[in-house]
């Protein structure tokens, strides 16, 4: 760590046009002077935590393009005289700034890039932002900002992207908005935010992605968001909306995310080809489960979970070959056990919980099937027979023990902008939790509340990264295999309700975590 010399800038100060200091490390105080260097177009001093730097209160000079301050103390407010820097095109500001956003800020006028997220800038968006018509990216996320969006930010016509997510604004959003024909991403969620989508908003036909979810907002679906050319993403998550039948309009939308609303009717069997992810997860769907799946079909994520869905299981999910996540928890699929999906070989979550299916789980296939699989959960139907021994022993995922260290990985699709986090329901110590990510270190068997019978084989106790095994109240009987002991990360074990014998082995028997 490197503290800073004043006197080292000054030598420089009449011939320095860019001065890059990101991420180095610096510490102790960094001269305000640095703003008033005749010549210094371009300042980026982000990435160091240790740092402290004062903006000047007044008499600006500098001919500040590019101004990027993040991750490092620059003051409690965020001064008013920010608005003096006229030749400012960048403004980047990220240093937990308190207050409300000074209306200076409309005299840059110059700035086609303005992100002032993830600060605690507090009170409503000033008007005076409408004078920034040059500006192309407006982000202010993950503040606490209240009021409406501005109608004037219609006047915005040349953004592309405009980002006021986790905020607290309220109202109906603006119609305004259909001004801005250039945009390509436009995401308001986590506000509270009512009201019904504008219909003017059809105007945006350079959307790719859209992002409404978690806010209050209601009514039908407009049928226009399913016809715009290049929507790849929609997330509406956590509204009220209902929505009509038109999902196959939306030909190159790869992720459509309506979950947590109050969506009735069922499924439209052409659904687009494009996409990757599809989560309708706690709706009102009724009906069978769409059957046409394409060859060559992309699916990676298909959550369904907690909806009112009946009928068979498509056979024609074997066409989706990159199937990751399979989630259709808590229906009335009434069915066998989908053997066919041995045949995927990047499946790593399979959820049919709470369902009618019945029948015995038992391999048909001689060549090893599952191999990527990491959570399993087939509760509360009613499946008979052994435990499935051939795919257990098969389970190679859950037999790498993961050390733990480094940086959490999450399951995810990444997208141009960020990444589509994957989600999922587990039962966890007799709890239902809905995990917002999906740890690529978590590995789960749920069995129970079904009526599986014989011993608990000792292939589980291979299984050294599972986090949590329940094979509760079925019909198991024999001794509890002494091999569970080897299953050192495990969280949760639950044997209750069975017919097993003998003593508890000595490397459980001390154990928090069996029931």
């Amino acid at each position: 760590m490197t503290s800073v010399n004043p006197h080292f800038f000054m030598n420089l100060s009449s011939s320095l046009t860019t001065l890059d200091l990101s991420e180095s490390a610096l510490r102790g105080n960094f001269p305000k002077s640095i703003f008033r260097f005749p010549n210094l177009k371009n300042f980026y001093l982000s990435g160091n935590w240790n740092l402290t730097i004062d903006l000047p209160s007044s008499n600006w000079s500098s001919p500040l393009q590019r101004l990027y301050l993040g991750d490092m103390d620059c003051g409690r407010r965020l001064r008013e005289s920010i608005g003096d820097l006229k030749s400012l095109q960048y403004l980047f500001l990220h240093c937990n700034f308190e207050g409300s956003i000074p209306a200076s800020i409309g005299n840059l006028s110059q700035l086609t890039l303005l992100a002032l997220y993830s600060n605690n800038l507090s009170g409503q968006i000033p008007s005076s932002l409408a004078n920034l018509t040059q500006l192309t990216y407006l982000e202010i996320s993950n503040n606490q900002l209240s009021g409406p969006i501005p109608a004037s930010i219609g006047n915005l016509r040349q953004l592309t992207g405009l980002y006021l997510i986790s905020n607290n604004l309220s109202g109906q959003i603006p119609s305004s908005l259909a001004n801005l024909t250039q945009l390509s991403s436009l995401c308001l969620s986590s506000n509270n935010l009512s009201g019904q989508i504008p219909s003017s908003l059809a105007n945006l036909t350079q959307l790719t992605s859209l992002d409404l979810s978690y806010n209050l907002l209601n009514g039908t679906l407009p049928p226009w968001i399913f016809t715009l050319p290049l929507l790849e993403y929609l997330y509406l998550i956590h509204n009220q909306f209902q929505v009509p039948d038109m999902f196959s309009a939306l030909q190159n939308l790869a992720i459509l995310d309506l979950s947590h609303n109050n969506l009735t009717g069922k499924i439209p069997n052409c659904l687009p080809k494009s996409l990757s992810v599809l989560n309708l997860q706690a709706n009102y769907f009724d009906g069978n489960i769409p059957f046409g799946f394409p060859e060559g079909c992309g699916l990676r994520n298909l959550n369904l979970h907690g909806n009112q869905m009946d009928g068979l299981l498509p056979r024609s999910l074997v066409n989706c070959s990159m199937l990751e996540v399979l989630d259709i928890g808590n229906n009335n699929i009434s069915d066998t056990f989908p053997h066919w999906l041995e045949s995927l070989p990047d499946l790593q979550v399979l959820v049919l919980r709470s369902n009618k299916f019945h029948g015995s789980v038992q391999s048909t296939k001689e060549s090893p099937s599952f191999l990527r699989l990491r959570v399993l959960d087939l509760s509360n139907n009613y499946f008979v027979g052994a435990l499935p021994v051939r795919y257990i022993e098969n389970f190679n995922a859950m037999m790498d023990p993961h050390k733990d260290g480094g940086s959490p990985e999450y399951m995810m699709m990444p997208t141009a902008t960020n990444s589509y986090q994957y989600s999922l329901v587990v039962t966890w110590k007799g709890f239902d939790y809905e995990l917002q990510r999906i740890l690529t270190v978590f590995s789960s068997i749920h069995l129970s509340n079904n009526m599986f019978e014989g011993e608990i084989p000792d292939v589980i106790g291979k299984l050294s990264s599972l986090k949590g095994l329940n094979l509760s109240h079925n019909n198991l009987t024999g001794h509890i295999p002494p091999s569970l002991g080897n299953l050192t990360n495990l969280e949760w074990l639950d044997l209750s309700s069975n017919e097993l014998t003998g003593k508890i082995p000595d490397a459980l028997s001390s154990s928090e975590i069996v029931k």
